[in-house]
Parts: structure tokens; C-alpha cells; sequence
């Protein structure tokens, strides 16, 4: 009895096509840590790329040369006739060792630039995420200060409503003392019931004196209105005179309280 076909599945299993991590390695892989071993890079590199790296190499070099070239031929280790071939093969191994040290030093400055530009442009785009809202902010303020009353607005509003008030005043003073005038011109009889008239811009007058808030322009603008009324009134009165005389009986003596009644 023949013995029975492997499996094709079992055979492939061991191909080329199989995955490299599903395979058993026979050797260990070495993984150091990449921090620790990229600072030792790093260390090193820094080191070859300052002025104390190349005295100790001139230093090292010219004692290797000065040694086998004129030190005991018993203790010469490097032959001048062939040309320092240990030296040179030293020298070979060094710059084969420095170059991978500066590539790994290269490549983790060029990640730690990438963080940084990444930080960076991070960085940009909050702040002007920020000014973008504080520029829409600011404007919102400016659209909502244009319906604000400004401090001149008031001032003009106010402004305004005191010479209103002023100009009031004036206009009724001036009625007042142009009926108190045309009372005095009319007669006694006439003037009867003026006390009760007179009381009230007296009291106003007083009031305006005890707060203190009548000023001298209004003082002198009443005075003038006060002379211009009493000038109204006597051309009114001499009118009025030259009116009786014209009439026949002297009839113009009795308003003046001249009659026999007097």
C-alpha cells in the first residue's frame, strides 16, 4: 500500500510565499532601544563634529606615524615600508563607522524638525483660529456700539435741552413782565388783581436763587427784556394819552383816577 499524498497546503507552508514572521528564526533579533542607541548616536556625532575630535585624531595619527617610523624596530607594529596599512585600515574603519553614526544622528534631528514644524503649524492654525474670533468679535462690538449713545451725543442732547429750557424761561418771563407793566399802565383799578400774578415769578425767583441754578447770562437777559416791556408799555401809555386829549371832556383824566371820585 502506497503511502498517501502530503497535503498541498502543507507542502506551501514552507515556501516563498509564506510571511517572514509566520517562519521560526534560528536567530534572535536584535533590538535594542532606539532612544538609548539613537543618544549614543547622537553623542558620538556631536563629538566628530568639534575641534577637540580632530586634535586627538592629529594627535593619535602623528604618534602612530612618529612611533613606527623612529621607535625600537622591535616594538613597531606598523611597517613605514608598506605604508602604514594598519593605519590606514584603522583610519577605513573609522570613516565606515562615522558615516551610519551621522546618518542615524541626521534622522533623528530631521524627526525631531518634523514634531516641531508639526507644533508649529498646529500653533499657527489656533491662533488664527483665535483671530479670526476676536476679529468677528470686535465687530460684533462695533455693529452693537453704533446703537450705544455716545458721551458728545448726550452732551449735544443735553446741550440742547437747556437752551430749550433757557429760551422757555425767557419767553415766559418776558409775558410776565409785560402784563405786570401793562397792569401798572391800565390804573389802580386794573392792578387789583395783579398781587396774586406777582406772587408766582416771585416765589419763582426765590426758588431759583435758593437752588442756585439761575446763572448771569439769564439775570442779564431778563434785565434787557424787562427794558424793552417797560418801553413797550409807556409808548402804549403815551398813545393812549394822546388818545384823551384828542377826546372831547378831558375824558382821558378819569382811567387816571382824576375825577371827582379821587
Amino acid at each position: 500500500m502506497s503511502p498517501s499524498p502530503r497535503d498541498p497546503r502543507e507542502a506551501r507552508a514552507t515556501g516563498l510565499d509564506t510571511p517572514l514572521s509566520a517562519r521560526r528564526r534560528r536567530i534572535p533579533r536584535l533590538s535594542p532601544n532606539p532612544d538609548a542607541f539613537g543618544e549614543w548616536t547622537e553623542g558620538i556625532a556631536r563629538f566628530m563634529g568639534t575641534p577637540q575630535f580632530l586634535l586627538w585624531m592629529t594627535l593619535f595619527c602623528l604618534f602612530w606615524v612618529g612611533w613606527n617610523s623612529y621607535g625600537p624596530e622591535d616594538l613597531r607594529f606598523d611597517s613605514a615600508a608598506l605604508g602604514f596599512t594598519a593605519l590606514t585600515l584603522m583610519l577605513s574603519l573609522q570613516a565606515s563607522y562615522a558615516a551610519p553614526l551621522l546618518l542615524l544622528a541626521q534622522n533623528r534631528q530631521d524627526d525631531r524638525d518634523k514634531v516641531a514644524l508639526r507644533e508649529d503649524r498646529d500653533r499657527a492654525e489656533r491662533n488664527l483660529a483665535d483671530t479670526e474670533y476676536l476679529t468677528r468679535e470686535i465687530s460684533g462690538l462695533r455693529l452693537v456700539l453704533q446703537d450705544v449713545a455716545t458721551r458728545d451725543y448726550v452732551r449735544g442732547e443735553l446741550r440742547g435741552v437747556q437752551e430749550d429750557l433757557v429760551d422757555e424761561l425767557r419767553e415766559a418771563i418776558r409775558e410776565e413782565v409785560r402784563a405786570e407793566l401793562r397792569a401798572e399802565a391800565a390804573g389802580p383799578a386794573a392792578a387789583e388783581p395783579a398781587p396774586k400774578a406777582k406772587q408766582k415769578p416771585k416765589k419763582k425767583a426765590k426758588s431759583r436763587d435758593r437752588d442756585g441754578t439761575r446763572s448771569e447770562a439769564e439775570d442779564t437777559g431778563t434785565t434787557t427784556l424787562a427794558i424793552i416791556a417797560a418801553q413797550e408799555a409807556a409808548e402804549e401809555a403815551a398813545a393812549r394819552d394822546r388818545a384823551g386829549e384828542g377826546t372831547p371832556g378831558g375824558s382821558h383824566a378819569a382811567p387816571r383816577g382824576e375825577g371827582p371820585d379821587a
